[in-house]
């Protein structure tokens, strides 16, 4: 055993002195902490689920305490303009002269998905940076009567009120007859805030 140590340390001498004299190197530096997450706007979210729930109970009612528009009918069009958009620019809405960039068909979708899909589907358009978007609500000829709507187009009527709602929508259009005429609105998006 003496013997084997013996081998263990010249092996060790042979080695040290075959590398020559060493120097420590620094402690590595410790990892980066994990970013603090990002502040939520609590108001803001409360706002957003109190003005969520009245437009909800907007529908169930059949014409929003919030709002003195009535219900639209299938055959109208819906047509809003900020102040803030040149009244040309919304000719050209109107005229279908804007290429469409983007489309979200509703069709066969209830009032709360449809709500969900439009609200993701603005969002997601404003977010890429999309200037005009085609929403295919349906003219609700063929609907039931959901929330006690009287006969009045759900999703159209969802359509306008939510996309009024929007800061992120500049302009909205019902559709040239052939884009879909009041089957569909015609959707033009502010560009988004870059930080």
């Amino acid at each position: 055993m003496a013997a084997d140590r013996d081998d263990e340390d010249d092996d060790a001498a042979l080695f040290r002195d075959a590398i020559g004299p060493v120097r420590r190197l620094p402690d590595a530096p410790p990892p980066p902490a994990a970013p603090r997450p990002r502040p939520r706007a609590r108001m803001a979210e409360r706002d957003e689920r109190a003005a969520l729930e009245e437009f909800r109970q907007g529908l169930v009612m059949g014409s929003s305490a919030s709002s003195a528009q009535a219900l639209l009918e299938a055959g109208d069009a819906l047509s809003y303009r900020r102040d803030a958009l040149p009244p040309r620019a919304f000719q050209r809405l109107k005229r279908g002269e804007i290429a469409v960039q983007d489309e979200l068909d509703l069709h066969g979708a209830d009032a709360r998905d449809a709500e969900s899909l439009l609200r993701g589907f603005v969002a997601d358009a404003h977010y890429r940076g999309l200037g005009c978007v085609r929403v295919i609500h349906g003219k609700g000829l063929h609907g039931e009567t959901l929330f006690g709507s009287r006969g009045a187009p759900v999703l159209k009527n969802l359509t306008d009120r939510l996309l009024r709602q929007r800061a992120d929508v500049l302009a909205f259009h019902s559709a040239p007859l052939a884009q879909g005429g009041t089957g569909a609105v015609l959707v033009l998006l502010a560009p988004p805030k870059r930080r």
